[in-house]
């Protein structure tokens, strides 16, 4: 059973599933500097333990040996899991992740471009003091009463939904300090999708010097106007005229106010546009000053604003900027479908948080719990290749096919059983669901004090009664 899922992925006929094999787990242990003896729980033993342990919904370790049909110990299984080089996982998360992307390389291209997706996320873990100082928590709860969260970024393969890389760090992390650690994973005529977030002359100006596209929600702070021949103040003028009224005792705020800092170029359309930005005078704080000055001084980049009139969605009114300013080969609309996509990174996200169960990890140090990440995102691109084939042969779109089914059968599946048609779930355009729960939690009241001064106040109630 322990090696199992290298000899289904053999029956899959996907080269990637090479990068699993025992010799290649052992590669990347010695490659790690690990050593180890002869034993029950050796490196690959232990590494088929934890896979299984993530594909049963990350059960507690004493129940792994009884997954496993060894005859150890949930504590030996947890000791020799932590022992693991988490280096030697990564290795083996990226080796496997490099492969498959080059297996799904032509699959489901938007106008001739890859797609890639990124948005951040959250997950908690356990109250240790190490997790604490290390992640942070959130500062709506106080000292003692919450658990440590950590941020992490996905950069996501929009056909297939693989998770090509992830990132993490301190809750307080904004999303744009570790962005450009992805640009590496993509290449050049690729389209990175993202939300407002994203949206900034620096972000624009590193993806432009790599030949990729980007396509990103305009910032809400962002000053954009349709007018052919508007009037526009370039950052330097803005600063200076600001200075100026300051110095007269006008309110230096409301010199500008209105006029977008862009120079318009040519209109494309109704709400359509090719604008110029120009490099902002403040370096962005993620951002190092070498970098900073090898930015061009201006972008064109195209604005669009369009209106979403389907029932059920929040947002009625959109505006994206991009650098796709072709609008015969990139329509309006196009762009707008395009931006549309990527909710499907929410779907994603709620597969491996909800249904593989990572929202809340369960490791008390901070390289158990980067483990873990790095063997949810492992098993989670494991499942999501098992979808893609059964997909292939079934004849429909991946995202028909039911996450949660191709996850049960790849954790209950023997080497030699044939994939099996999967559940296809029932196809819902404009669906519209209410966020809201229908089976009411229990009515306890939220922790506001530590729990060891609550207990002494209770256990005070009590001596008085």
């Amino acid at each position: 059973m322990l090696g199992k899922i290298a000899r289904i992925v053999e029956e899959l006929k996907q080269n990637w599933g090479q990068e699993l094999d025992d010799d290649a787990i052992r590669r990347a242990m010695k490659e790690a500097g690990h050593k180890w003896r002869k034993r029950t729980l050796d490196p690959v033993t232990t590494f088929r333990l934890f896979a299984l342990q993530i594909l049963f919904g990350n059960v507690a370790c004493n129940f792994v040996p009884h997954l496993g049909r060894k005859r150890v110990t949930g504590q030996s299984y947890c000791e020799a899991r932590s022992r693991l080089p988490l280096a030697a996982l990564q290795t083996l998360l990226t080796s496997c992740t490099a492969k498959m992307t080059e297996y799904v390389r032509g699959t489901g291209l938007w106008l001739g471009h890859r797609l890639f997706l990124v948005d951040g996320s959250s997950f908690s873990m356990p109250d240790t003091k190490e997790l604490q100082l290390y992640f942070g928590q959130s500062g709506r709860q106080a000292p003692g009463c919450g658990f440590p969260t950590a941020h992490w970024m996905a950069l996501v393969h929009f056909a297939t939904g693989l998770f090509t890389k992830v990132l993490e760090g301190p809750l307080r992390c904004h999303d744009m300090s570790q962005v450009a650690e992805l640009h590496p994973e993509l290449e050049s005529n690729d389209v990175l999708v993202g939300d407002r977030g994203f949206c900034s002359f620096a972000h624009f100006g590193l993806l432009v010097s790599r030949g990729i596209h980007g396509i990103f929600r305009a910032h809400q702070k962002l000053i954009i106007d349709f007018t052919p021949g508007r009037a526009h103040k370039e950052p330097r003028q803005r600063v200076k005229a600001a200075k100026s009224a300051k110095r007269k005792g006008q309110g230096a705020d409301a010199v500008f106010k209105g006029i977008p800092t862009s120079r318009w170029i040519k209109k494309l359309g109704e709400s359509d546009q090719i604008v110029e930005w120009f490099r902002p005078l403040a370096r962005p704080s993620w951002m190092t000053p070498e970098t900073f000055a090898a930015l061009p001084s201006s972008l064109q980049l195209r604005e669009i604003r369009y209106k979403i009139a389907r029932p059920g969605f929040r947002v009625k009114e959109v505006t994206l900027v991009t650098s796709l300013v072709d609008a015969e080969r990139y329509s309006a609309d196009d762009l707008a479908k395009a931006y549309g996509l990527r909710w499907v990174v929410e779907t994603n996200l709620g597969h491996i948080k909800t249904t593989m169960k990572m929202d809340v990890l369960r490791c008390k140090t901070v390289p158990g719990v980067l483990r873990e990440l790095t063997m949810f995102v492992l098993l989670y691109n494991i499942v999501r290749m098992t979808m893609l084939e059964a997909a292939r042969r079934q004849g429909v779109p991946i995202e028909r096919i039911s996450f949660i089914d191709a996850l049960r059968w790849l954790a209950t599946a023997e080497p030699g059983d044939a994939l099996p048609n999967l559940v296809v779930n029932p196809l819902r355009p404009d669906r519209a669901e209410p966020r809201v729960r229908k089976r009411r939690p229990k009515e306890y009241d939220l922790m506001s004090k530590p729990r060891d001064v609550l207990r002494k106040a209770l256990l005070g109630q009590q001596d008085a009664a």
